[in-house]
C-alpha cells in the first residue's frame, strides 16, 4: 500500500490495525458482540498495561468455549509512517481458548491479567513470540487454583491465518496451557513441542485450554 492509497483510505481518526483484527472475529463470529476489557489509563498515557484491550467471544465450535484477542501486540493506530514496515510492530497478536471453568463464575476476567502479564514480558524484555514457543507461568495459570496448567506454548490460532496488514504482517498466535509434566517434557528436549502440539489436537483440534485436564 502506498501513502497516497493510504491516506485515501484512512482518516487519522482511524484506528488501522484495530479495524484488522476485528474483520477476523467479525468473520468467526458474525453479528456477536464481544465484551471488551480496557485499562483505565492506557499505556501510552503512563498505565501500566500495555495492551489497549482484549475482547472476549463465545464460541460453539467444537464444544463451548470463550475465544479471548488481544489488541496492542501489533501497530493499532493510524500511522504514515508504519505503511512499509514488515511487521505491524511485534508481528502478532495473542488469542487464547478457554472451557468454562466453574469457579469462574461466567467472568473468566483472571484471563486479562494473564494476557497484560505476558504483554509486560513483551514489552520490557524486548522478546515476541514465535509459533512453537514455550513458557512457564511459575504457577497455575489461574492463581489460587487447583490445576496442573501451569506453562504455555504458542500455536498458531487454527482458524485465523496470517495476514498482510497496512502496517506490515500480522500473525495470530493462540497460548495454550499445558501441563507441568508436559512442560518438564519440553525443557528436556525442546524438538518435541510440535509433536506434542500435534498429539494434543487430536482430541483437541482449536486447542481449547481446560483447568482441568491432566497430562
Amino acid at each position: 500500500m502506498t501513502l497516497e492509497e493510504y491516506k485515501k483510505q484512512f482518516s487519522e481518526d482511524d484506528a488501522v490495525g484495530w479495524l484488522e483484527i476485528d474483520k477476523e472475529f467479525e468473520r468467526l463470529y458474525p453479528d456477536q458482540e464481544p465484551k471488551h476489557f480496557a485499562p483505565a489509563i492506557s499505556y501510552m498515557l503512563g498505565g501500566e498495561h500495555p495492551l489497549d484491550g482484549v475482547s472476549i467471544y463465545e464460541s460453539k465450535k467444537q464444544t463451548d468455549h470463550f475465544h479471548f484477542v488481544t489488541y496492542g501486540f501489533s501497530e493499532l493506530y493510524y500511522d504514515e509512517n508504519k505503511i512499509e514496515d514488515e511487521f505491524s510492530k511485534w508481528g502478532f497478536e495473542l488469542t487464547f481458548r478457554l472451557k468454562p471453568f466453574a469457579e469462574d463464575n461466567g467472568n473468566p476476567s483472571w484471563v486479562i491479567a494473564l494476557l497484560q502479564n505476558i504483554a509486560k514480558y513483551v514489552f520490557d524484555s524486548g522478546n515476541w513470540f514465535e509459533e512453537f514457543h514455550y513458557m512457564p507461568a511459575n504457577g497455575p495459570i489461574r492463581l489460587d487454583t487447583e490445576t496442573d496448567i501451569t506453562a504455555l506454548v504458542i500455536v498458531a490460532d487454527p482458524e485465523i491465518e496470517k495476514k498482510q496488514t497496512p502496517h506490515g504482517e500480522l500473525s495470530f498466535l493462540q497460548i495454550v496451557g499445558i501441563t507441568s509434566a508436559e512442560y518438564e517434557a519440553i525443557k528436556e528436549n525442546s524438538g518435541i513441542v510440535e509433536e506434542l502440539v500435534n498429539k494434543l489436537k487430536e482430541n483437541n483440534p482449536l486447542l481449547i485450554t481446560d483447568l482441568t485436564r491432566k497430562s
